[in-house]
């Protein structure tokens, strides 16, 4: 599978990824990585001789990229508009919201992964190559975290059906949820591994697609290879990555976003207990969101931006209430979260 380019690239991303993975194909942005990842499943499949596994099971709330592909699978029916009728379709199953889950704690995760199994059974476990989600669910939801031992069945039902496990981190990736990986925190090891926002740190357009050697030696004693694109991992992209990469070592960035990301949680919670205008504050590391009630995400975020704080406004549709998601720099210091949470209560107080 093609690499980044440089050797030096892979030495570097070598020391970040999963036990098992040492090829790397890179791209511009999330929406290519996914894509990539999309075809890696489904050439693995025909690799492996499984000639009808062509289907690849999404979640109703979800974001993967714009692509045709990745905008017919996510969840998120808001940046579908206009296409709808165009888009491939793509089987879905309903996604892990504890919110508004009536089911008992102690068994929501069970619940919520037997929708897959069901699902696949549905399709016919001879007919289905991969299952793509979110370890936690980002812009379409707000930092929607799964509930206790979802990812260790879907693990288990994915291994019992042959079924893929693509793994979308495109914001949770690198560091930003406090672990290097987001689905480091409910440990189970993926089939294929996709990343971008961290990798370039906001500097460069760089993303990347990993998978098991176990998927990637299928693909290539078959003599397949996953195409490049024109700028797949250019030498100043390979560059800019480099060193973001090193400064997030040397400075321990990834802990960081863990304490900071407690700090500003906990924050938020105390600042706005028992608030009108909010539901749930949730998420992992710096990567948060405040539900909200009675107020869609673009109101919230346009009071904030009056007052010099711009968020992301999350949120897809009639399956998720909206929500405003955080995800600061993982440099921000204790009077940038005190900013934060004061323009975020003074802004939802400005509704009533």
């Amino acid at each position: 599978i093609d690499g980044c380019g440089k050797t030096t690239q892979l030495k570097a991303l070598a020391d970040w990824l999963p036990a098992g993975f040492t090829r790397v194909h890179c791209t511009s942005g999330g929406t290519e990585a996914n894509e990539a990842a999309m075809k890696i499943a489904l050439q693995y499949q025909q690799a492996m001789g499984h000639q009808d596994k062509t289907q690849i099971i999404g979640r109703n709330i979800s974001y993967h990229g714009t692509s045709l592909a990745t905008a017919s699978i996510s969840g998120h029916p808001g940046r579908k508009r206009g296409l709808e009728k165009a888009l491939p379709q793509f089987p879905e199953i309903e996604a892990p919201y504890p919110l508004r889950c009536e089911v008992e704690p102690e068994i929501m995760g069970q619940y919520y992964a037997e929708l897959l199994d069901d699902r696949i059974d549905a399709l016919g476990a001879e007919n289905v190559a991969a299952f793509i989600a979110e370890p936690i669910t980002g812009s379409s939801g707000g930092a929607i975290v799964p509930p206790d031992g979802y990812w260790q069945r879907v693990r288990e039902i994915c291994d019992q059906h042959e079924v893929l496990l693509i793994m979308d981190e495109v914001m949770t990736g690198f560091g930003r949820t406090g672990l290097t990986w987001g689905h480091e925190h409910d440990p189970v090891q993926p089939d294929i591994l996709v990343s971008a926002k961290g990798l370039g740190g906001g500097y460069v357009p760089m993303s990347m697609v990993t998978a098991s050697d176990d998927v990637t030696g299928s693909i290539s004693d078959a003599g397949g290879n996953v195409m490049f694109f024109t700028y797949s991992g250019p030498d100043a992209m390979c560059a800019g990555a480099l060193a973001v990469l090193e400064i997030m070592e040397r400075e321990q960035l990834v802990n960081r976003a863990k304490v900071m990301g407690d700090r500003m949680q906990s924050a938020l919670s105390t600042a706005l207990d028992g608030h009108s205008r909010v539901t749930e504050i949730r998420g992992r590391g710096l990567m948060i969101g405040v539900e909200l009630t009675g107020l869609s995400a673009v109101e919230a975020v346009e009071a904030c931006v009056q007052r010099g704080m711009w968020v992301y406004p999350a949120g897809s549709g009639p399956a998720v209430a909206d929500a405003l998601l955080f995800a600061p720099p993982m440099v921000v210091t204790d009077d940038h979260i005190n900013r934060i949470v004061d323009i975020t209560v003074d802004a939802l107080n400005s509704f009533g």
